[in-house]
């Protein structure tokens, strides 16, 4: 187990977006939640991720960190849980003003105070990881978007993180450049990445995760492994929505 979510709740104002969520993350594992617009998929990653903070819920993790929603969290607290994952947005969210290698390195030097040598040299690793070592010293606007995504990728692996976040990585793209990004992701799933992907590719979700979550109006309504989410799913709910989506 890597994270174990007890009740997590998440409201903006008067609008629950997320209710009761109860979820485990096993470690070295790909999830994938899939749903319509306006589920809360997002809204959970961003919890994960510390980018938006629970109203509520209980986050168990694996070294016996374990922070309850409900109380005060400190700010120590609130940097631990942001350390231990990196987000791959689906707009690319590039620094315009810096290369692709610039965008690598600066989290790990700019708020980890890493060598900046020692960062450089894994930036550029990182960067022929994704197939994108002959593009360092370009800058985004001189890229694709499927080139943007890939930088985003290497960006989110640089700072060491224990989980992996991905929102649509695919959802901005042209569609002939969606495949690139998503062999970058087979192969974090084959080296044993622990991922959550927010995905609106069944086919990709299917292929690459250890267990599907559907999510609707902010509830979990079915969880399980791919074969029995995506191929025979239990509730009426997911039944619908694939078929909206497999036979529009």
């Amino acid at each position: 187990m890597f994270l174990s979510i007890k009740g997590l709740a998440k409201s903006f104002g008067e609008l629950e977006v997320l209710k009761e969520i109860d979820v485990d993350i096993e470690k070295g594992q790909v999830m994938s939640i899939i749903g319509p617009s306006g589920s809360g998929k997002t809204t959970l990653l961003r919890c994960l991720n510390a980018l938006e903070k629970p109203s509520k819920g209980i986050f168990t993790f694996n070294d016996g960190m374990t922070l309850d929603f409900s109380k005060k969290i400190t700010r120590k607290e609130w940097l631990e849980l942001r350390r231990k994952s990196g987000m791959v947005f689906q707009s690319y969210n590039l620094f315009p003003h810096k290369t692709a290698l610039e965008n690598v390195t600066e989290g790990p030097i700019v708020v980890q105070k890493r060598n900046k040598q020692e960062v450089r040299e894994m930036a550029v690793d990182l960067l022929e990881k994704v197939g994108l070592k002959d593009k360092m010293d370009l800058y985004p606007h001189q890229l694709s978007g499927g080139q943007q995504q890939r930088v985003g990728i290497a960006r989110a692996l640089a700072i060491e993180p224990e989980l992996m976040l991905f929102d649509e990585p695919t959802s901005a793209l042209d569609p002939e450049l969606i495949g690139e990004v998503l062999t970058v992701i087979k192969d974090l799933a084959r080296e044993g990445w622990t991922m959550v992907i927010v995905t609106h590719e069944l086919h990709f979700a299917e292929q690459v995760s250890d267990q599907v979550l559907f999510m609707d109006g902010g509830y979990i309504v079915e969880k399980g492994t791919p074969e029995q989410v995506l191929k025979a799913p239990k509730e009426k709910r997911t039944q619908q929505f694939l078929q909206r989506i497999l036979h529009p």
